[in-house]
């Protein structure tokens, strides 16, 4: 049974086709399934920039800047956590487990994250996927061009994130700090997360429709939004970090999209 409401409101139509396609909707598919949240279409800047007044460079992947326009989809109100991934998978890899369900899910490779959504579609019968870069970052930026959600001042930071200086050195349960302005919790900070695109070492080329950057064969992968275990600027919204498709780790984790009809 699909669970659909309003964030703004629970009205008669809650459970409708419409509202549930509606911009800032929440919904789940099934009563275990995760809270998604719909992303209203737009058109962003995508990638950094200098910043003169603290005296920052971008990497070079990082650049050069693009606009990029993404249709609407849903995405994760949270990290995937233990409790979901276990519901899931059958078993619980993470390294963390304090007895607390909504840790969220970490050690998992960009293999077995794939492995997750195809195995939560078909439970459902829905599109579940990895986020693309591009999703993946107009989400986090939601709507701003500052390099964090609500802007540049690294001091607010902490209001929003778990991060090297606030974590206590471990993760933290999801959905403790301030979400964005999508209504999305822990895009900066507590696990980084993994999305669908291959790297590539610039921008050069790369799609402006929201699309991923597919190579044939194996290629390295990237996750984003930083981690307990990192310093403030790893987790700006246009940060870019890579590693191998079976690379596992305790601070990588994972969100999931999905497709919209």
């Amino acid at each position: 049974m699909k669970i659909i409401c309003s964030l703004a409101t629970i009205s008669l139509l809650c459970g409708s086709p419409v509202l549930a396609q509606s911009p800032g909707t929440l919904f789940k598919d099934c009563s275990s399934c995760p809270e998604m949240v719909v992303i209203p279409a737009g058109t962003f800047v995508m990638g950094a920039k200098p910043i003169l007044s603290i005296n920052f460079t971008p990497a070079p992947d990082e650049m050069p800047q693009r606009q990029v326009t993404v249709g609407s989809f849903a995405l994760g109100k949270n990290e995937v956590t233990q409790e979901l991934w276990l519901s899931i998978m059958g078993e619980n890899s993470s390294d963390y487990r304090d007895g607390t369900a909504n840790l969220p899910a970490e050690t998992v490779s960009w293999n077995e994250a794939q492995v997750f959504v195809q195995k939560l579609s078909v439970l459902t019968g829905e599109q579940y996927r990895l986020p693309t870069e591009a999703e993946w970052e107009y989400a986090a930026r939601a709507g701003s061009a500052a390099m964090f959600s609500f802007g540049d001042d690294v001091k607010e930071l902490g209001r929003y994130a778990w991060f090297g200086e606030n974590s206590g050195g471990h993760i933290h349960a999801v959905g403790q700090k301030l979400p964005n302005a999508f209504g999305l919790y822990d895009m900066h900070g507590n696990v980084w997360e993994w999305v669908e695109d291959c790297y590539q070492s610039t921008y050069e080329g790369a799609p402006t429709d929201g699309s991923a950057i597919q190579k044939e064969g194996h290629c390295q992968r990237n996750n984003r939004g930083g981690a307990w275990i990192n310093s403030a600027l790893n987790l700006r919204s246009d940060h870019r970090h890579r590693m191998g498709a079976g690379s596992r780790g305790i601070f990588i984790g994972l969100r999931v999209a999905k497709t919209l009809p």
